[in-house]
């Protein structure tokens, strides 16, 4: 019961990190028919292909024992030395073609799947020999899936060929009159007409198996909201010890800029909302530099440093509020305010000198 709530709960899609989990663990979509679908096409093209060299081959080879039965000797060395020769004409003639086999059925995962390796399938499991796991297996849902694709694939493909055949029984017939070379010449052309028929039926079943195994796939990694939560925590860090973090960077900062408000050269204040504090030292910064700012409670702590080691405050309102606007900490104030600021720096200094 606790397993169906489970999966109830799974109402989401695989995020990219889940896919990636899976196919770590050897776990992707992939469908079995599509493999054979290659398998098949890479041998109409042999066949078409090699066929009828092939073909002129084996009839070569094999006319003994087709045509002139009466010409093998019954001599033990001599019939041995026949089949060797015999088998290693076969082997010459359908060696190349099983490579060519071999490759397409290699090249039909690789499609689906890109280069992988998991050691995760290797690994025993005592589930697999489990007798009970093994009849759920079997009668479960993806038991009778299999059993059901099993019927469809020697349905269409039996009726593939029967479209093929049945227009040429009466061929089919005559070949036993017919010599090695116009027997193997019909079964060609019959062979070719075959994989085509069988390629265009396996190639519904192929498509129509991937699209059941990705649904398939997609559906057994689904995630439920507690998943997605847990995954973000993992990849982003907990939200509540993100935002204590952020808490520190911030007071950190502020506690920074408050250390620099005694070294201003000057607090242009909105009186009771915005503080800026300016510092310019002629001849070594180019232009003013915005130590610290602040709105309300903030603003009211860098007027109180200002005051507490005797850093001169203008009233300024709309200078305040477009600097505070315009510029961040240990940046140079925008061009467009120069002027204003040079005026009340300059209205600055001379107050500093007429104290002195």
């Amino acid at each position: 019961m606790a397993d169906d709530q489970d999966e109830s709960e799974k109402t989401e899609e695989p995020t990219p990190k889940r896919l990636q989990q899976a196919r770590e663990k050897g776990d992707v979509p992939k469908s079995q028919e599509i493999p054979g679908w290659f398998v098949l096409a890479s041998g109409l093209v042999v066949i078409a292909l090699l066929g009828p060299s092939i073909a002129r081959y084996l009839a070569g080879s094999l006319s003994v024992f087709l045509a002139r039965p009466h010409e093998i000797s019954l001599d033990p060395a001599a019939a041995l030395d026949l089949t060797a020769s015999t088998a290693w004409s076969v082997s010459v003639a359908v060696g190349f073609a099983f490579l060519i086999l071999m490759a397409a059925g290699l090249a039909g995962h690789l499609v689906q799947t890109g280069l992988m390796f998991s050691t995760e399938k290797m690994q025993p499991k005592l589930s697999k020999l489990n007798p009970v796991e093994g009849v759920k297996r079997m009668f479960g849902p993806q038991g009778w899936a299999n059993f059901l694709k099993g019927l469809g694939k020697m349905a269409l493909v039996a009726g593939a060929i029967f479209i093929v055949i049945w227009p040429k029984r009466t061929d089919l017939a005559a070949l036993p009159a017919m010599d090695v070379s116009g027997i193997l010449q019909v079964v060609l052309v019959d062979v070719i007409l075959l994989f085509i028929a069988a390629l265009i039926a396996y190639a519904a079943i192929a498509a129509l198996d991937y699209v059941y195994q990705r649904q398939s796939f997609m559906k057994r990694n689904r995630m439920s909201r507690r998943d997605l939560k847990d995954e973000l925590k993992q990849t982003e860090g907990d939200p509540m010890i993100r935002a204590r973090l952020r808490q520190i960077r911030q007071e950190r900062a502020r506690r920074r800029m408050m250390a620099a408000v005694p070294d201003a050269t000057v607090v242009i204040t909105n009186p009771t909302h915005y503080a800026v504090a300016l510092k310019y030292e002629q001849g070594v910064t180019a232009a003013p530099i915005c130590v610290a700012k602040g709105a309300d409670a903030v603003a009211l702590r860098i007027r109180e440093l200002a005051r507490e080691h005797n850093v001169p405050i203008v009233e300024d309102p709309p200078l305040a509020r477009a600097l505070h606007a315009s510029v961040e900490i240990d940046e140079t104030i925008p061009a467009e305010h120069y002027k204003a600021v040079a005026k009340v720096i300059g209205y600055v200094l001379t107050l500093a000198r007429k104290r002195a």
